[in-house]
């Protein structure tokens, strides 16, 4: 981000409102703030609208593209305007409604899981004609490697949004060992991996899945967008199930494979498949936190790594 600017975000969105819309807009008021993006809620002339603004503006335009590709089956929200302000990048969008996924009790959970699944296979289809390569995309639709292996493989490179991970972890107690281990661990998983391309969200949860009414309103924030086995966002889900105790009660295994069954045979090395997704989503995890220098989790996941990376290519639990 070139010239960051020293007064608040709320302060930058006051102003780009009054200067954009001036009265046709209402005063932007805070909503969550995320991990890389601040959001707002304005109207519009008279339209309920959501203003982010945040420091990767890729982040936009990739949710830009996918809600011109998303069918009904798939609500995501249109983006009405993009820009930059003050150093800073901005969307608006239309606003949808409803609760984050992440913040429901578990009997509304069993009553949303099957559109959560549903939209899961949605976007699994959307239409990648056009595009080219492995892993995250940018906005010319193109990603850098030239195979989904490939791509899971660069997690123990650091990208320039998250600096400094590897030596800092290297001079902590935990160490390199987790990460070398589950690298190690997904090129002998790698044989079993599809050279299919399908579209994967990639952050599911992290309230970036709105619900209302039991069926899933909107799928926000595609900024982690990647080419490659759509059996990823499952395994998303399967991580990151047991970080949300009032859930314990739902087998998210046994929802997936029912899910999977009623539409069909379970996919083809479905638990070798899986059990490398799960892996690399540790090792982000590993990555991420500590930039964010959040210890406890970074030894969390390092463990849930090490753990999966002693059993056989397969041998995952998901019965």
């Amino acid at each position: 981000m070139s010239g960051e600017p020293t007064d608040s975000l709320p302060e930058v969105a006051r102003r780009l409102v009054r200067t954009t819309y001036g009265r046709r807009a209402t005063e932007p008021v805070p909503l969550a703030s995320g991990a890389w993006s601040q959001a707002f809620a304005l109207t519009v002339d008279g339209a309920e609208a959501v203003l982010r603004i945040g420091a990767y503006g890729t982040d936009f335009a990739k949710d830009e593209l996918v809600a011109g590709l998303a069918g009904p089956g798939l609500p995501v929200p249109a983006v009405l305007a993009r820009g930059m302000v003050e150093g800073w990048h901005y969307a608006i969008s239309a606003r949808a409604h409803g609760n984050g996924f992440d913040d429901l009790p578990a009997g509304d959970v069993v009553s949303a899981l099957p559109s959560l699944l549903a939209a899961v296979d949605e976007i699994g289809r959307l239409d990648l004609a056009g595009t080219t390569g492995y892993g995250s995309w940018t906005v010319d639709r193109r990603a850098p490697y030239r195979s989904w292996a490939e791509a899971l493989l660069a997690i123990g490179t650091e990208t320039a949004r998250v600096p400094g991970w590897r030596a800092a972890l290297a001079d902590s107690e935990i160490g390199l060992e987790p990460v070398e281990a589950g690298l190690s661990a997904i090129a002998t998983l790698a044989p079993y991996l599809p050279a299919e391309r399908r579209m994967i969200h990639g952050d599911l949860l992290s309230r970036n899945v709105l619900v209302a009414d039991g069926n899933v309103s909107a799928v926000l924030d595609w900024g982690n967008a990647m080419y490659g086995d759509s059996l990823y966002d499952a395994a998303w889900l399967i991580y990151w199930w047991p970080w949300y105790p009032q859930w314990g009660a739902i087998d998210i295994n046994a929802a997936l494979l029912a899910h999977w069954r009623a539409n069909g045979s379970l996919p083809a090395n479905l638990r070798e498949r899986l059990h490398a997704y799960l892996i690399h989503i540790g090792l982000d995890a590993i990555a991420y936190c500590t930039f964010q220098r959040r210890w406890d989790e970074v030894r969390t996941n390092a463990e849930t790594v090490v753990a999966l990376t002693k059993r056989a290519p397969g041998e995952i639990g998901l019965d």
